[in-house]
């Protein structure tokens, strides 16, 4: 799974029953390449759950989804322009069956008086862990000897040298 790279993904739709597939399998190819293969399912089963009560519900069928994926957690949103579609009412079955398979999930007014449906899923560690990287080991090939030791003579300044010129 990717875990340094945030992605952000947004879609407008107007939900009818023919759509509805058709954004499970967008937004399912997007998880597919962001590369959260186990997150597919739960996913787009949460989409799906709430277009189709938007689309039995609500009298404004336009619709905006949001997906934002952190490393760790992925927020799917989905926000709906109808005023009149009261999640407390309507929405009810299907706001306990995404609490019920979320790790987390909301709903919030916008500035314009609209609501945002939220969940999220978490990553969780499966077959598929990211490999550590190791420390290489040296070669034979990269292997250098060490330097051979120098005499005490060398290393000592020349007699006639500039120390001695100038007393």
């Amino acid at each position: 799974m990717k875990t340094a790279v945030p992605c952000y993904y947004h879609l407008d739709v107007e939900v009818g029953p023919e759509r509805v597939g058709q954004v499970r399998r967008i937004l399912a190819a997007h998880l597919r390449l962001w590369d959260l293969e186990t997150l597919v399912e739960p996913v787009c089963r949460g989409a799906e759950l709430l277009l189709k009560a938007i689309d039995e519900h609500a009298s404004d069928k336009n619709t905006s989804i949001e997906m934002w994926w952190n490393g760790q957690h992925l927020i799917t949103a989905i926000g709906d322009h109808d005023r009149e579609l009261r999640p407390d009412q309507e929405l009810r079955a299907c706001l306990q069956r995404i609490a019920a398979m979320s790790d987390g999930w909301g709903c919030c007014a916008t500035d314009t008086g609209n609501r945002v449906i939220w969940f999220s899923q978490r990553a969780r560690a499966g077959g598929r862990v990211p490999l550590v990287p190791t420390a290489p080991s040296p070669s034979l090939r990269a292997v250098r000897q060490l330097p051979r030791e120098v005499p005490a003579e060398a290393l000592a300044p020349p007699a006639n040298g500039p120390l001695e010129a100038a007393r």
